[in-house]
């Protein structure tokens, strides 16, 4: 019983080291990992209109686009187009601004819902 309490709070211990971490991370170059799939980098820093857009149909337009080219550049148009779109999308989401906390129905735990009230009282 006492082992299972020590490996309990090791793991608590753990968590908490774990989420202090994850506050002081950059978020930036999160963003730039995550656009090896373009999109999820704006996903992850709150741009939800055009995360899901480049998700979409924008990945869908540059796979066609590169089909379309690849007889015109013998099949370098399969790697190049796609590794153009990517770092392009992750050049993007570096430079996004980072709207984390700045959505009151998102994180409803954390905002204070006195100064939203003022501040819409006030207008």
């Amino acid at each position: 019983m006492v082992r299972t309490c020590n490996s309990l709070k090791t793991s608590i211990t753990a968590m908490k080291e774990i989420i202090e971490a994850w506050k002081r991370v950059d978020r930036n170059k999160v963003a730039v990992g995550l656009s090896v799939v373009p999109g999820l980098g704006h996903l992850y820093k709150h741009h939800y209109l055009s995360g899901f857009g480049i998700l979409t149909l924008g990945n869908v337009l540059v796979a066609f686009i590169a089909g379309l080219l690849v007889f015109g550049t013998l099949g370098a148009s399969l790697l190049l187009v796609p590794v153009a779109w990517i770092a392009g999308v992750a050049c993007s989401a570096y430079m996004a601004s980072d709207e984390h906390g700045h959505h009151p129905w998102l994180h409803v735990w954390n905002y204070h819902w006195a100064d939203f009230i003022h501040r819409t009282k006030n207008v």
